[in-house]
């Protein structure tokens, strides 16, 4: 894990190179505090701060020079070493033990193509002088980020946008398209647009080239429709396990220690009962988080239940941020995070990461991805219903409909809210339904009118066209942004084995049922690791996520210092309409508090990071 910065400006002296990418790259030394250094050829510079993970040893540092090509690289592949000995039959030589040299000799090997071997989360960016080109990826899943500016001819990129602002394109203009998602519907990008007109981000699934003073962009990996497979349900299971598996012993391959996160969850205690059971890390430290006094955000209790459950095998830490600590910590939490703080959670993300660093773990396999393709939002059963209706299986959905309620206990309001929102699930496309929650969420909040949102749908099912959105657009790109940023603030490398593509690619193609079955979500993963959680953890209902004691509590209390709204730079908000509601939150209305949560934090990040 590093950070990687570079650009190709013809209008640049050498000097000004120079003075350039070391501000770059001192902006970002939190991201590599190990090594960090730059190279320039003619117009082109790349710069790197350096995580030591794999192979320690200075040969490994970068920017790495071989062939007349200079990589700067920032993630994990973890499948290098056998890539290694693929390429080491065809007689080629290496000087370190890294995946760093993996990935410029199966660059020069196989051209872009070579991403389409890999395994694992990366943005890179290779100079190849034969060719006179930039050759740039990132991951499938963009687990690593990618920004760039671009404008008449001149190119600039790095791992966060704190460091584009270095460069003399940069311009502090809002995107306020993307601040109209973000506000309404929690999003922190969408396809390449950011919060600044100027800075663009690399999708993920893509490559980008810069040749002759102009880019290209192409997506190279994309989610296919499901083929659902025949196998019957124990074979899917199975599978489902063994493909688990595989990518744990992968995501642990390091030559530092590796922790994990822990909550009482079914994602992160798959991870960590896992890990423990194959025997995959020896004294294995987990790292978890609670808040004192607040049952309702306490999971020790889970917690405890895999503690009993494997006695004596590995080492759990806690950390108990206090409401003044999240206020002395909020202006760091903001300015990592590069972008507003759209919710709470990742507030406990960020204390988490600072709790493993100071434990002197390098490296944290977190659960994060499971829910946005496994069916673990509740949304997920609108569309299961909507698709059962609409192939006519009326009985399937009756049966899943009463086990639902039956799993959650719900009343007959809560009942006939489901049925609902499957109704108009059934009604409309996701596109259609996202626009419709952006117009209703909070109607008319800003000046302009909310922007349309474009939604790539490769024709699936209606089940599998909410996680396709939820893994491209609607969660999975912010939850790993708030990832990279928090685990990234402490020079902490994360982790997240759900994201393996082949065990992604895997679950698509599996039918409906066996995700959610019998009022159960992820249902496949529970039963693959039914012999390995604690039955407690095995039948949760809830889900939590990072938890808090919630927006409103803060809000109402350290954090009250949001709420001072400066509306003279925030012209594009409807300042009657917003100062109206808050004072109603002030009053104690807690209906809009997630939006005046967004709008309080997008005021305070204008005010100090733009």
């Amino acid at each position: 894990m590093c950070g990687i910065h570079g650009f190709i400006d013809i209008k640049l002296s050498n000097e000004s190179q120079k003075h350039v990418i070391k501000k770059m790259l001192a902006s970002t030394s939190h991201r590599g505090p190990d090594f960090s250094d730059h190279h320039i050829i003619k117009e082109v510079v790349l710069g790197h701060n350096r995580l030591s993970i794999i192979d320690l040893s200075k040969d490994a540092n970068q920017p790495f020079i071989k062939h007349g090509l200079v990589l700067v690289f920032n993630g994990e592949v973890y499948n290098f070493i056998e890539l290694r000995k693929e390429l080491e039959k065809e007689h080629v030589h290496f000087k370190t033990n890294s995946d760093t040299e993996v990935v410029l000799e199966s660059y020069k090997k196989w051209g872009e193509e070579c991403v389409n071997k890999f395994m694992g989360m990366w943005a890179f960016a290779i100079w190849d002088s034969k060719n006179n080109k930039l050759f740039c990826s990132r991951d499938r899943f963009g687990i690593k980020p990618f920004y760039y500016c671009f404008i008449n001819g001149r190119f600039y990129f790095s791992s966060e946008v704190k460091a584009l602002k270095n460069s003399p394109i940069f311009t502090n203009d809002l995107n306020l398209n993307t601040v109209n998602r973000a506000m309404q519907l929690g999003w922190s990008h969408f396809r390449d647009e950011t919060f600044f007109s100027s800075v663009s981000s690399l999708e993920a699934g893509y490559n980008l080239t810069f040749k002759d003073h102009s880019i290209t962009t192409n997506k190279y990996w994309n989610l296919s429709p499901e083929n659902s497979l025949v196998n019957d349900v124990d074979e899917m299971v199975t599978e489902f396990r063994s493909l688990f598996d595989n990518s744990l012993k992968a995501h642990v391959r390091s030559d530092v220690p590796v922790g994990a996160t822990l909550s009482g969850g079914i994602d992160s205690s798959s991870i960590v009962s896992s890990v423990i059971d194959k025997s995959l890390i020896p004294d294995l430290n987990t790292f978890s988080v609670y808040y004192q006094g607040n049952k309702s955000v306490d999971e020790r209790p889970f917690i405890n239940e895999i503690v009993q459950k494997y006695p004596d095998t590995f080492k759990t830490y806690y950390i108990s941020p206090t409401e003044s600590e999240v206020s002395e910590e909020f202006y760091k939490a903001t300015f990592h995070n590069d972008f507003p703080i759209l919710g709470s959670s990742p507030l406990s993300q960020y204390f988490v990461m600072k709790l493993i660093a100071s434990k002197d773990i390098k490296v944290v396999l977190s659960g994060q991805g499971a829910d946005d393709f496994l069916g673990g939002y509740s949304h997920a059963y609108y569309r299961m219903y909507s698709e059962y209706i609409k192939s006519l299986n009326l009985k399937k959905a009756f049966t899943e409909l009463s086990a639902q309620k039956k799993r959650q206990g719900y009343n007959l309001s809560k009942l006939l809210d489901v049925v609902a929102k499957s109704a108009l699930s059934l009604m409309f496309n996701e596109e259609q339904l996202y626009q419709i929650e952006q117009n209703y969420f909070f109607p008319k909040a800003l000046v302009q009118k909310n922007p349309k949102n474009k939604l790539f749908n490769p024709g699936f099912t209606k089940f599998s066209a909410l996680h396709y959105q939820l893994m491209t657009t609607a969660s999975l790109p912010t939850l790993l942004h708030y990832e990279d940023r928090n685990s990234m603030a402490f020079s902490v490398e994360s982790r997240v084995p759900f994201l393996d593509h082949r065990l992604v690619e895997y679950s698509f193609k599996l039918p409906t049922e066996v995700k959610i079955r019998n009022g159960w979500t992820k249902w496949i993963l529970r039963e693959a690791m039914k012999q390995r959680l604690p039955e407690k953890i095995y039948q949760r209902t809830d889900k939590k996520g990072f938890v808090t004691p919630g927006e409103v509590l803060w809000l109402r209390g350290k954090l009250d210092f949001l709420l001072d709204i400066d509306f003279d730079h925030l012209d594009f908000l409807n300042q009657k309409k917003i100062s109206r509601e808050i004072d109603d939150f002030k009053k104690g209305n807690d209906k809009n508090a997630k939006f005046i949560w967004r709008i309080a934090n997008l005021n305070y990040w204008i005010k100090n990071f733009t």
